[in-house]
């Protein structure tokens, strides 16, 4: 029989909250143990390990490279944990569940996955704030958000849970067509957007020529523009709507570079009704195919 580790929830607990809360005085008072008990559970679970999971630089914690791999599996284990224990104990899920959407991606999708989560717990309430993804991490940061969904820029970032990939597509009012020789008319949000760096990136690259025909910081508003034949804009396939159609090289459009979306909490700070909201939004982006692999997160914890 082979020797397998088991590796203590309360373990992994400490060690999730001392990332997610950015110190162990801050872990402690959240878990109720002093500041040397939250260290010593982190010297068990390093041997555990059998290697550090947390390096000290100065005045700054960081993650070994062990310890971001460890990261990726703790939350997971936490998350399935916490869901098992609140509904056996038969939890009663209410409460406010406040949720960071970017204005850049298929909030219609996401809030439809959200809401109908709600509509099956009428004991909660949603608060859905919409904004730029910088806006809403800083909000989580902050403690203002519960789980936030935001564009990310590599694979690692802090409270970072789940990452997927989307590809954007070019939209466009069906029956409208546009001159390639000249400025191409854009639909687009504010500078900033993700989106819009997409489409100005691929056309320089071909060396299309291009306007910013329509600007504005809803997904309604450049739907209704593209579907007025104002502009070309890029969408996720979550938001293109009746009366439009998809672009492609055939057509002179270049192909736009791919847009990776993360799913952000502080694990601590979750009540039951956040952990079986992160679990239902997870299940219905596995179900439609767009969740990816676990991803490491890393952050820089200071010793306070």
């Amino acid at each position: 029989m082979r020797n397998i580790t088991n590796f203590q929830t309360d373990l992994l607990r400490t060690f999730v909250s001392v990332i997610d809360l950015g110190a162990y005085t801050k872990a402690g008072d959240v878990l109720g143990r002093t500041q040397p008990a939250i260290s010593l559970q982190i010297r068990r679970l390093e041997d555990l390990v059998g290697a550090p999971v947390i390096k000290q630089v100065g005045r700054t914690l960081m993650l070994t490279g062990e310890g971001e791999m460890l990261l990726s599996y703790a939350r997971e284990i936490l998350r399935l944990n916490d869901e098992a224990a609140s509904y056996f104990n038969r939890a009663k899920i209410s409460g406010v569940l406040r949720v960071g959407l970017p204005n850049d991606y298929a909030v219609a999708f996401l809030q439809g996955v959200i809401t109908e989560y709600t509509r099956r717990h009428s004991e909660i309430s949603l608060e859905i704030y919409c904004g730029w993804s910088a806006e809403i991490l800083d909000r989580l940061r902050a403690d203002e958000l519960d789980l936030a969904i935001a564009m990310v820029n590599s694979e690692r970032a802090q409270y970072l849970s789940r990452t997927w990939i989307e590809r954007p597509i070019w939209a466009a009012a069906e029956g409208v067509t546009f001159d390639l020789a000249g400025n191409i008319p854009l639909a687009a949000h504010p500078e900033g957007c993700a989106y819009r760096e997409r489409m100005i990136q691929a056309l320089d690259a071909a060396r299309v020529r291009w306007r910013v025909a329509y600007t504005g910081p809803g997904i309604s508003g450049l739907q209704n523009a593209v579907l007025n034949g104002l502009g070309v804009s890029a969408l996720t396939r979550y938001t293109m709507l009746p009366g439009m159609r998809e672009l492609d090289e055939r057509d002179g459009f270049p192909a736009l570079a791919e847009i990776r979306v993360g799913l952000f909490y502080k694990h601590p700070r979750l009540s039951d009704a956040g952990i079986r909201l992160i679990n239902h939004i997870i299940a219905r982006l596995d179900e439609a195919g767009v969740s990816g692999d676990l991803m490491r997160a890393s952050g820089e914890l200071d010793r306070q």
